[in-house]
């Protein structure tokens, strides 16, 4: 069992002592994306522009992995309002892939940089 880090440019650094993402086992844990533009850093504004972004994001590191949404097996949604929830779950579709794929979505008090949501998925390299 040998974990591999997964890192691209194509997305924001990690901020803090962890990976973009790490593979075990055919599984990729990718760690949670915010809607920061991955050139500029910055936040984008509004809850549908920063969940666009932090989907195309997830993209990224997956692709940094050979993976695509289409071997995601399990996301999370983490919202400063779950009121949000029907706006980002319109952004969400456009970006998974059917059978889409498990997810939970909850609301929480802050997130970093405070941003409005932030979305983290697993999923699993084809044999």
């Amino acid at each position: 069992m040998s974990r591999k880090e997964i890192a691209t440019t194509t997305a924001p650094a990690a901020i803090g002592p962890y990976s973009q993402a790490i593979e075990i086992d055919g599984f990729v844990f990718c760690s949670g994306q915010l809607g920061l533009d991955p050139i500029t850093g910055e936040l984008l504004e509004g809850v549908q522009e920063q969940a666009e972004r932090a989907l195309l994001n997830l993209e990224a590191v997956l692709g940094a992995a050979g993976l695509t949404m289409a071997d995601v097996v399990k996301t999370n949604i983490f919202l400063v309002d779950l009121a949000h929830f029907s706006q980002v779950n319109t952004i969400y579709s456009k970006h998974v892939v059917e059978p889409a794929p498990a997810r939970s979505t909850v609301q929480v008090a802050a997130l970093p940089r405070n941003a409005l949501l932030e979305i983290e998925a697993v999923a699993r390299r084809s044999s």
